[in-house]
C-alpha cells in the first residue's frame, strides 16, 4: 500500500475526513488535470472496478493490509463524487454521511425506535415494508420490491436479488422440493433445443432456476460463480506451470514449446472436433484431485 515518506509533510488531517480533504485539492484549479476533468458518469467504470477488486480481496482472504487498501479506493471513489456534486452546489460530503446515517437509522426501527422484530428473516421484511412506504411518500406508489433491485447489477447477482425480494412477500411460485428436478428438465431442454433461440431461451431458464437452487440452500450464486472462476483460473494457471516446467525439463527449447505452456499443447488437451471438457471432470485444467 502507497505509504508517504517519513519526512513528508501531509497535506491532510486525521480521520475521515481526510480523503475528502485531499479529493477537494485534485480537483482544485491548480490541481490534478486528469482529476478535474472527471464526471460522474466517467468515474462509473472505475467505481465497478474497484468494488470487484475489494470482492476478490474478500473471498480470496487476503491480509488486512490489502482489504484496507481496496477499502481506502473505494473511499477515494465516494469522495471524488461528493466533490462534483459539490462544485455543482447540489451536496457535499457532510451531508453524503448524514444521508447515510439517516437512512440506516430509518431502515432499523428495532434498534432506534422500540419496534420488535422476531429474527434476521422479519428484518428483512420489515426492510421491504419500509422502503415502500418511502417509495409511496416519494410518488412511487406502483413500485414493487423487483423495481427496486438495480438492473445494472450483474446478471446472476440481479437475477439473485429479485428472487429473494419476491420471496419475502410472498411470491415463490416453484416448490421446494420440484427446484432440482426443474434444473434437470431444464438442462435436457437446453441439450434438445432445436434452434439458437431455443437455445437461448432454454439457457436462461436454466439459470434461472439454478439461481433459485443456490438461493434456497443460501448460497449467493454471484459470488459462488466467481470463487469457482477463480479455482478454474487457479487450476489452468498451476497446469500451465507445469506443462512449462516439463518442456523445459524435456529441452523444449529445441522444439520451440518451452515457455508456452497451454498455448503450445491447447490442441493436444482438446483437438479440434472434441467436446468441450466439462471443469473438474474430464479437462486435465479442471480435474480434482483425489
Amino acid at each position: 500500500m502507497a505509504e508517504l515518506g517519513p519526512d513528508a509533510e501531509r497535506p491532510f488531517g486525521d480521520g475521515v475526513g481526510a480523503i475528502f480533504e485531499v479529493v477537494r485539492r485534485l480537483r482544485a484549479p491548480d490541481g490534478c488535470p486528469w482529476d478535474r476533468e472527471q464526471t460522474h458518469e466517467s468515474l462509473r467504470p472505475y467505481l465497478l472496478e474497484e468494488a470487484h477488486e475489494l470482492l476478490e480481496v474478500i473471498d480470496r482472504g487476503l491480509d488486512d493490509t490489502r482489504m484496507l487498501e481496496e477499502l481506502a479506493t473505494c473511499c477515494s471513489r465516494v469522495a471524488m463524487h461528493a466533490a462534483i456534486a459539490e462544485e455543482e452546489g447540489r451536496f457535499d460530503a457532510a451531508r453524503v454521511s448524514e444521508a447515510a446515517a439517516a437512512k440506516m437509522v430509518a431502515r432499523h426501527p428495532h434498534v432506534f425506535a422500540g419496534e420488535r422484530v422476531a429474527d434476521a428473516e422479519g428484518v428483512l421484511r420489515l426492510w421491504e415494508r419500509r422502503k415502500a412506504e418511502e417509495a409511496a411518500r416519494a410518488g412511487r406508489p406502483d413500485e414493487t420490491p423487483l423495481d427496486r433491485v438495480p438492473a445494472s447489477l450483474p446478471a446472476l447477482a440481479w437475477t439473485a436479488a429479485m428472487q429473494k425480494r419476491a420471496a419475502r412477500v410472498g411470491f415463490d411460485p416453484e416448490p421446494a422440493e420440484g427446484v432440482a428436478g426443474a434444473i434437470v428438465d431444464r438442462a435436457r431442454a437446453l441439450e434438445a433445443a432445436g434452434s439458437p433461440d431455443e437455445a437461448f431461451r432454454a439457457a436462461g431458464e436454466l439459470l434461472l432456476a439454478a439461481v433459485g437452487l443456490a438461493r434456497r440452500r443460501h448460497v449467493d450464486p454471484e459470488d459462488a460463480l466467481r470463487v469457482a472462476g477463480q479455482r478454474y483460473r487457479d487450476r489452468f494457471s498451476a497446469l500451465d506451470r507445469d506443462l512449462r516446467a516439463a518442456e523445459k525439463a524435456r529441452g523444449g527449447a529445441r522444439r520451440g514449446r518451452a515457455g508456452r505452456g497451454v498455448a503450445a499443447h491447447g490442441r493436444v488437451l482438446n483437438p479440434p472436433g472434441t467436446p468441450l471438457p466439462r471443469p473438474g471432470y474430464n479437462c486435465p485444467i479442471g480435474r480434482r484431485k483425489s
